[in-house]
């Protein structure tokens, strides 16, 4: 059942077909009809147990309200035309940067767009604003692309065949084949840290790996899952960013948000029952941020014949913020391993490649002008 305040409000479909088992108190649904079900949006007021004790939105809310346009647009898509049913799951999170903080008392918008469609997935682009109500005022705080595969309803483990997408242009498609090609050789690049664990160690050192290291394990229970009785994406993601938030938080001791979330992956499903453990340690610090691994494990206590699998992973990035909001140093991780050096220089790879990426992007705008 969804939150109180909840709002949803579709861009060109209306979402008042929807199961009313989603509804709840304070809903409002609403929207014009249109023949192309491929964009809705999702709207929520910021409350507070949605925000940290500074007043400012957890990453992990906005991760959430995210998968869920996500999950909605790509089953509509993915049952569009006859044949068996399904229900689409998330495989894949690119890389989010929460461009600004969101607060308790604004509304959180969340459109959601089908963008590509390859045989076995669909890639969503997501674009989330935040709104002033008392002002009017609005701003974008994240744009994401998620990638999902369409689940049999009969056998969840049974991928089915996407629909294909009526592109406007041609370019499109082949933007999306890019697309879709380079996210599968990740996914591939990722797989062979599946084995990587976690060990805890006794009375760390300020400032050091172990020391901000923590775990938190949950029981899934009916709450965290779908009809079909696996996580939700949005869940799985809501409590990496909560883990990555406490090792930031035991680095720093001060404020801290969300500044970015490395691409997400979703090797296996979690099942309902399962215990799973999510661990985060930090890699990497520059001057005014922080990356930090997340590594989820699932333990499907129930099935005796399975044993303990890694279930998704990432990097998430952190700023340490004062009173006042803005962004204060971070102290320097001490590294202490080979192991944490190398994962430190790999963290330093990926800033810097980002960084790059980032003014190549300032550099171009002149141009466009």
């Amino acid at each position: 059942m969804a939150p109180p305040g909840l709002i949803h409000s579709s861009l060109g479909h209306s979402e008042t077909g929807e199961n009313p088992q989603h509804l709840g108190s304070g809903d409002i649904m609403s929207g014009e009809e249109s023949a192309s079900p491929s964009a809705i949006q999702i709207s929520r007021i910021m409350r507070p147990d949605d925000a940290n004790i500074a007043g400012n939105v957890h990453g992990g809310t906005i991760l959430k309200m995210i998968e869920e346009a996500g999950a909605i647009i790509s089953t509509r898509h993915c049952n569009s035309q006859k044949g068996e049913a399904c229900v689409a799951a998330l495989a894949r999170v690119e890389r989010t940067d929460f461009l600004s903080p969101m607060c308790i008392g604004e509304v959180a918008h969340v459109s959601a767009e089908i963008t590509y469609t390859s045989k076995h997935s669909v890639e969503v682009q997501v674009t989330v604003m935040s709104e002033n109500i008392l002002t009017g005022a609005r701003r974008v705080t994240n744009k994401a692309a998620l990638w999902y595969v369409p689940l049999s309803l009969k056998n969840v483990d049974k991928v089915l065949e996407v629909p294909p997408l009526a592109y406007t242009r041609k370019e499109q498609e082949e933007e999306g084949r890019k697309r879709y090609e380079a996210q599968k050789l990740e996914r591939m690049e990722t797989k062979w840290k599946n084995g990587d664990v976690m060990q805890p160690s006794i009375n760390p050192e300020p400032y050091t790996v172990s020391y901000s290291q923590s775990t938190l394990i949950h029981l899934v229970g009916p709450s965290d899952c779908t009809l079909h009785g696996f996580v939700h994406g949005g869940v799985t993601m809501k409590l990496m960013d909560e883990v990555a938030g406490i090792v930031a938080a035991r680095h720093c001791k001060t404020n801290i948000v969300t500044a970015s979330v490395d691409a997400i992956n979703f090797h296996d499903k979690i099942r309902k029952g399962c215990v799973i453990t999510i661990s985060g340690r930090m890699t990497f610090t520059s001057n005014k941020s922080m990356e930090i691994e997340v590594l989820v494990d699932a333990d499907p206590v129930a099935l005796h014949s399975q044993e303990r699998y890694r279930a998704a992973s990432a990097f998430v990035t952190y700023v340490s913020l004062s009173k006042e909001g803005k962004t204060l140093p971070v102290p320097q991780l001490l590294v202490e391993t080979e192991e944490e050096k190398k994962r430190f220089e790999e963290g330093k790879g990926r800033y810097l490649q980002m960084k790059a990426k980032r003014q190549a992007q300032i550099d171009a705008i002149p141009q466009q002008q």
